[in-house]
């Protein structure tokens, strides 16, 4: 069995971001020479997410306003968690949109169902963050 890892870095532009990140994984899984097996997608960071969805831009903008909605960055003094800080809000968007994916591997491709890509999300950003990719299988 192979064993591939690499960590894709981001340093988004604004707080709140999703990022097509699918080419890249492919590109990955392309360089692991993995055929079949599973590959791993993890944001390493508490207020960033991985998550497989459509890559359509107004179901981005929903996302952003609906978490927006359930978890707002302003006013930060509402968080506990905000003394000294001001990032509550993006583990709270993090807890709704999850940390990881796995992803099938069959005949050397991601076995997506239609429309399905792998996005990176960040709720904290404009700082330097890493998702590891890490790929099992032969």
């Amino acid at each position: 069995m192979k064993s591939y890892r690499k960590e894709l870095w981001f340093n988004t532009k604004s707080r709140l971001e999703f990022i097509n990140i699918t080419p890249q994984v492919q590109e990955c899984l392309h360089e692991s020479g993995v055929k079949e097996g599973l590959v791993l997608v993890n944001a390493m960071h508490i207020t960033a997410s991985v998550f497989i969805n459509d890559d359509e831009s107004g179901l981005h903008h929903d996302f952003a306003r609906w978490l927006e909605e359930l978890a707002p960055h302003e006013p930060v003094s509402r968080y506990r968690h905000n003394v000294g800080e001001d990032n509550a809000d993006g583990h709270l968007k993090r807890q709704v949109m999850g940390r990881e994916e796995v992803v099938a591997i069959s005949g050397g491709r991601l076995d997506f169902g239609p429309w399905e890509q792998i996005f990176y999300g960040e709720f904290d950003g404009r700082r330097r963050k890493r998702v590891l990719v890490k790929i099992i299988g032969d």
